[in-house]
C-alpha cells in the first residue's frame, strides 16, 4: 500500500529545555521537528497549552491530544523536582605535568577531556578517574578544546601551534590536522550539527572546516584584533565571534558573509553567546558592562550594568530567559532578559570570578574563582548553597553535566576535581 506523505512517527521528550521533539515521515524521509516549551511552569494549564500547540501543528492530530498531555505533564514533573544538591568530592585527577588551560565534558559526563601546556589532551572516564587517551601530536600548548556533543564521538583540540585537530573520541586517532591560521587557536566550538568546526585565532580571522571532508569551507575576516571568544547558535546557521577590537561580528554560516558587526563596547570582549531560540545575544566586556542585542537585525536592546570590574564571562541559562555574569570584582549577578533587571547578585567570593554557568534545568548557577573555590548558588534568590573546597589554586574552568548531577572543576594545581 502506499505509504501516507507525511506522518507522525513518534513523540520525544526533551527536558532540558522544556520541549517535545516530533518524528515524522515526510516523502519517505524520516525528519525531527521540535516543539519548544520554554514558558512552561509547575502552574500552567496544560490541557489549554496543548489545544494551543495544537492549532499551529497539523502533526498533532486529535488521535494523539492525550499522549502529548502526558508528556507535557512529564516535562511539567520534572520541573517540580527538588533535587539533592549536596555536591561531595568525589575524585581529584592529577592530570598534567604541566599546568591545564581547559576541561569540558561529553553530554552525560561520563567522560571529559583537559587541555594542557604540556602539548597535549587527555581523554577520562569520570566514574573511574582513569585515563582513556591521551591525544598526542600538537607542538605546542593545547588552548581550545571540545566535544562534539551531543554525540560526544569526536574531539577537537586547537593551539597555540596554529592549526586544529580532530580526533576519535573512541580510538585516541587523530582524524585531521586543518591548516591555515597564521597565529594561536585560542577558542574552538563544534556547531550542534557535528558538522563544522569553528576555530578563533590571534591572527584576527575564525575560520569554519567541514568534519566529514577535512577540509576549510570559510574564513570569517573582518575583525582588526585577536578573536577570543566564539560560539554557534542552536539551528547552526549563524556564528558570532567576540574581538579585542571591542565588536563582536555576526556571520552567515552558509556564506562566511558577516552580518552584523555589534558595537558599543568600549574595551575587549570576554565572552559572547546566543540564546536557544536564537533570538538574543549576550556579550560580556573589560569594559564592566554585559549587553544585550536582537540576534536577527543586530540591535542593541540593554546595557546590563552594576559590576565594579572587568565582566570576565557571561551565559545565557538553556531556556535563554536569564542572563548570569561573572566578574573580576568578586561577584556575580543573575538579569532576567526580558525586563533586563538584576534579579540576584551573588556574592562571597574573595577573587575574581572567572566562569560562570547555569545547571541545565536553570536553578542552580556554578561560579569558579581565583580563591581557589567553586560555589554553587540558588538562581532565583541568589544565596550560597555550597562551597566547593579542596583546589590549592585558582579555578578557572567548570561545568555541569546535562543531568545535572556532576560537576567538575580545572584548577592551576594541574588537577580536575569531580563532584
Amino acid at each position: 500500500p502506499a505509504q501516507p506523505r507525511m506522518g507522525l512517527r513518534r513523540l520525544l521528550l526533551r527536558y532540558f529545555p522544556p520541549g517535545i521533539i516530533l518524528e515524522y515521515v515526510e516523502g519517505g524521509e524520516s525528519k525531527t521537528r521540535p516543539i519548544d516549551l520554554l514558558d512552561l511552569r509547575p502552574d500552567t494549564d496544560v490541557t489549554a497549552l496543548v489545544e494551543e500547540i495544537q492549532k499551529g501543528e497539523p502533526l498533532i492530530t486529535a488521535s494523539c491530544v492525550e499522549h502529548v498531555i502526558h508528556l507535557v505533564r512529564r516535562l511539567q514533573q520534572k520541573l517540580e523536582e527538588k533535587e539533592n544538591h549536596k555536591f561531595s568530592l568525589f575524585k581529584v585527577l592529577r592530570t598534567h605535568i604541566l599546568p591545564l588551560t581547559n576541561v569540558a565534558f561529553n553530554k552525560s559526563g561520563s567522560r571529559f577531556i583537559t587541555g594542557s601546556y604540556d602539548r597535549t589532551c587527555k581523554l577520562w572516564d569520570t566514574a573511574s578517574g582513569e585515563e582513556l587517551h591521551t591525544l598526542e601530536g600538537h607542538k605546542n600548548v593545547v588552548y581550545a578544546i571540545a566535544f562534539n556533543n551531543p554525540y560526544g564521538d569526536k574531539i577537537a583540540t586547537g593551539s597555540f601551534d596554529k592549526t586544529c585537530k580532530l580526533w576519535s573520541t573512541e580510538t585516541g586517532k587523530c582524524y585531521y590536522t586543518f591548516r591555515g591560521h597564521s597565529a594561536e587557536i585560542v577558542c574552538l566550538s563544534f556547531n550542534l550539527q557535528s558538522t563544522l568546526v569553528a576555530t578563533g585565532s590571534m591572527d584576527a580571522t575564525a575560520k569554519l572546516w567541514d568534519i566529514e571532508k577535512g577540509e576549510e569551507v570559510a574564513t570569517l575576516s573582518g575583525h582588526s584584533a585577536e578573536i577570543i571568544a566564539l560560539s554557534f547558535n542552536t539551528l547552526g546557521d549563524k556564528i558570532i565571534t567576540g574581538s579585542f577590537d571591542h565588536t563582536v561580528a555576526v556571520w552567515d554560516v552558509g556564506t562566511g558573509r558577516m552580518l552584523h558587526t555589534l558595537i558599543g563596547h568600549r574595551a575587549e570582549i570576554s565572552s559572547a553567546q546566543f540564546n536557544w531560540d536564537c533570538s538574543l545575544i549576550v556579550t560580556g566586556s573589560m569594559d564592566k558592562t554585559c549587553m544585550l542585542w536582537n540576534a536577527v537585525t543586530g540591535t542593541h536592546l540593554a546595557t546590563l550594568t552594576g559590576h565594579r570590574h572587568e565582566i570576565l564571562d557571561v551565559c545565557f541559562d538553556y531556556t535563554g530567559q536569564r542572563v548570569a555574569t561573572a566578574s573580576a570584582d568578586g561577584s556575580a549577578r543573575v538579569y532576567n532578559a526580558e525586563t533586563k533587571k538584576c534579579i540576584a547578585k551573588l556574592e562571597g567570593h574573595e577573587g575574581e570570578i572567572s566562569k560562570v554557568c547555569f545547571n541545565p534545568k536553570g536553578n542552580f548557577i556554578l561560579t569558579a574563582s581565583s580563591d581557589k573555590t567553586a560555589r554553587l548558588w540558588d538562581a532565583a534568590t541568589g544565596h550560597c548553597l555550597q562551597i566547593l573546597e579542596g583546589h590549592t589554586d585558582e579555578i578557572f574552568s567548570c561545568a555541569f553535566n546535562y543531568k545535572g548531577d556532576t560537576i567538575i572543576t580545572g584548577s592551576k594545581d594541574n588537577s580536575c576535581c569531580i563532584w
